[in-house]
């Protein structure tokens, strides 16, 4: 039975198809349409498209485009014979997918999907309709072969300077109905001589299957000793990067986002390069733990308190949840296509990304014990997803499952599978390391953790000392510049002391002792507040010291008094840079009061997650089930409701329209397809222009354009 339009090929279609139809491109689902009409202009609208097809694999991707070189409609033998035998299970997905529709006997593309597809699909030329005998290439000269050469596996346009004197061997070509002129300087092969020349197929070489991934065997107990020593580190990091942050906040760019420069510095703190490091800040931002609050500054919430306290089993979850979820993408963070991209900042979402992600740890999964081989992994992924495939995507993804852990030495661990396979319990907490609750003071000034400290342990001893290297035991140093840290966190030299005494398993060397003693001795001595910026000290000779330091130079100090200097560089600037340039400075306020940052500081603003560009998910049968009920419902009520439109004239439709613009109704409408197809509308009418009628289509929620001269009939909706 023929076919008029695509909505009627939908509506014959059963239960079943339409369910497998919902399963295959979701989106038609949110929201549920009114009817199957409706149904029709979601599945033909461009954005529906662009999702189904960038969800093709290549072989697929392929027969569409081979598809769309044909003769509309087409025969399926016609399809498989210019691709491939194994061409018919795929023309079915992409029949079940709706990217071909059956109209009697034959199928056909949307002209919608076939504008898409572009005028040169699969770098075929025009479909002309002239005669073409092929045995004139027989006889072919030499100089017009090599033209033909040129234009067979496209692109199938060439320019001439004047179509009247196009040369010898483009003449030939023309005489002959070998080539076409498209104008005055343009020639083009005619698609069906280009299908011919390439020996009645659309591509030189057919991808059929996914390629085979290569790579490096490994030992599943040795990937799940470095994921889960890799997941440690990481949860590590995250609680480090938190308490760094609470001590010495940084402040966010005017543009959105964590300057370079604070960038830096964390990643010194952590011990990690600074893309590892953007990434950590990425997901406690995503997770709520971290906030820009209301006077700029970026700090933990209340949420990161009640985060640590649970198992590190669930924090690990939550966080790889958060990334596989997540549509940005911490690898654009720097310079990136000429661009500086900033951590936190507004321009790191990408669309498809997660499906990017869940696809490559899915070939991770099917070769377990594999750490492939990039190249290999890119072509795989190139096969899977051709139109979303980056290769820079893909190579960001796989660093950083490492450093979740979900993958270890390159393959993937035992619980980044589990993770995939939606176990339970994941085996995490089990395979961490126990905590330790003591410290190694050596006599130089160092201290060895023979372990992972405790959370209280280690974010006291962050604060007074700097991580020196990590590995199964992290050196910690003692230095001028720690010891200040301390202080600076309302810490005293006693308090350092009795800190020390208390967890080191050895003495504290007497030297470390002088150290926390002069230090502290020293502290406030130069002081610095808010002029513009002013610095005191009651030394006047280390006044004259700081006038005379090249290092300290771009603050432009200027002597106000004997004890007192003066720079028009914000306070907070000026006392990093003097700490940089090796001295130990204190802030003060208004009243001269040494400032002394608070143990623990939290955001004031609650927090605000980036927003998160959402990618549908096959919907369960239950809804599948339901959405289709309410469709055959619909219909049946548009059924009835079409009857009840009026035909007009495209007189009477304009003044019509003319009219329910000024009183702002809405409109339920006929409207006549490409295909002659005519289906109800239910649309709010915006403005006329040049024969168009542009109104918010009720059943897309977008802004559409809509012919006068193939609207059927004008009526109110009800």
């Amino acid at each position: 039975m023929s076919t008029n339009s695509f909505a009627d090929e939908l509506r014959s279609r059963s239960d079943e198809e339409l369910a497998r139809l919902c399963e295959l491109r979701p989106d038609l689902l949110t929201p549920v349409p009114p009817d199957i009409a409706a149904l029709a202009v979601r599945a033909n609208s461009t954005p529906s498209l662009m999702r189904a097809t960038e969800n093709l694999n290549k072989f697929q991707s392929d027969i569409l485009l081979a598809a769309a070189t044909l003769i509309q409609p087409f025969r399926r033998t016609e399809l498989v014979a210019i691709t491939s035998p194994k061409a018919n299970q795929e023309i079915d997905y992409l029949i079940d997918s709706a990217l071909i529709y059956q109209d009697g006997d034959r199928y056909r593309l949307s002209g919608n999907l076939l504008n898409m597809l572009g005028d040169s699909p699969a770098g075929l030329g025009p479909t002309t309709g002239v005669k073409f005998n092929e045995k004139i290439l027989k006889d072919i000269p030499k100089e017009s072969l090599a033209v033909l050469e040129k234009l067979t596996w496209g692109p199938p346009r060439g320019s001439v300077s004047n179509i009247k004197n196009p040369g010898k061997a483009i003449g030939w070509l023309l005489e002959n109905n070998v080539l076409v002129a498209i104008d005055s300087q343009t020639v083009a092969l005619p698609r069906e001589v280009g299908i011919y020349l390439r020996g009645g197929k659309v591509f030189k070489e057919l991808a059929e299957r996914q390629p085979d991934l290569n790579g490096q065997n490994r030992k599943q107990k040795d990937n799940d000793r470095a994921a889960i020593a890799n997941i440690s580190d990481f949860l590590r990091w995250t609680e480090e990067l938190a308490h760094n942050w609470s001590d010495e906040p940084p402040v966010a760019l005017k543009a959105g986002g964590l300057g370079t420069r604070d960038l830096r510095r964390t990643s010194e703190h952590l011990g990690i390069d600074e893309n590892c490091a953007a990434f950590v800040a990425e997901l406690l931002y995503l997770a709520g733990l971290i906030v820009v609050d209301t006077d700029d500054l970026i700090l933990p919430t209340n949420i990161f308190d009640a985060w640590v306290t649970k198992s590190h089993e669930e924090r690990w979850h939550n966080l790889v949840l958060l990334w596989l979820e997540t549509s940005r993408v911490s690898g654009l963070i720097g310079k990136y296509e000429q661009k500086s991209v900033a951590a936190l900042g507004p321009e790191l979402d990408r669309a498809g990304i997660s499906t990017l992600r869940k696809k490559t740890l899915r070939v991770l999964d099917d070769n377990k014990e594999v750490a492939p081989d990039l190249a290999s992994l890119h072509e795989v992924i190139k096969w899977m997803s051709p139109q979303r495939f980056n290769s820079d995507f893909v190579s960001w993804i796989l660093r950083e499952a490492e450093w979740l852990g979900i993958t270890g030495q390159g393959a993937i661990s035992s619980f980044g599978y589990a993770l995939l396979s939606d176990v339970e319990e994941l085996g995490v907490e089990n395979a961490l390391p126990k905590p330790v609750d003591h410290i190694l003071i050596q006599a130089d000034n160092s201290a060895i953790a023979p372990g992972p400290l405790t959370a209280d342990i280690s974010n006291e001893l962050g604060t007074i000392a700097d991580i020196e290297s990590r590995g199964g035991a992290t050196v910690y140093r003692f230095s001028e510049q720690s010891i200040r840290r301390g202080l600076d966190h309302g810490k005293t030299g006693d308090h350092i002391k009795d800190f020390l005494k208390k967890t080191s398993k050895t003495p504290v060397p007497q030297p470390l002792e002088y150290l926390i003693n002069d230090v502290a001795k020293r502290h406030g001595r130069l002081r610095i507040g808010n002029a513009a910026t002013y610095l005191r000290c009651e030394d006047e000779g280390l006044i004259t010291q700081i006038l005379h330091d090249k290092n300290v130079e771009s603050l432009q100090f200027r002597k106000l008094a004997p004890q007192v200097l003066i720079s028009e560089v914000p306070s907070v600037e000026v006392l990093m840079t003097m700490r940089e340039s090796g001295y130990l400075p204190a802030a003060e306020n208004a009243n001269g009061i040494l400032i002394a940052a608070p143990a623990i500081r939290r955001a004031k603003s609650r927090p605000r997650p980036p927003r998160v560009l959402i990618e549908q998910t096959k919907p369960n049968q239950s809804v599948i089930q339901s959405a289709i009920r309410a469709l055959r419902v619909g219909e049946k009520a548009s059924s009835h409701k079409s009857r009840e439109i009026p035909r007009t004239t495209p007189n009477e439709t304009l003044d019509l329209l003319n009219q329910y613009i000024e009183e702002q109704a809405s409109l339920t409408i006929g409207y006549a397809d490409t295909n002659g197809g005519v289906s109800n509308r239910v649309i709010d009418p915006l403005s006329i222009s040049l024969g168009t009628l542009s109104a918010r289509d009720h059943a897309t929620g977008q802004i559409v354009p809509f012919k006068i001269s193939r609207i059927t009939g004008v009526g109110l909706a009800k």
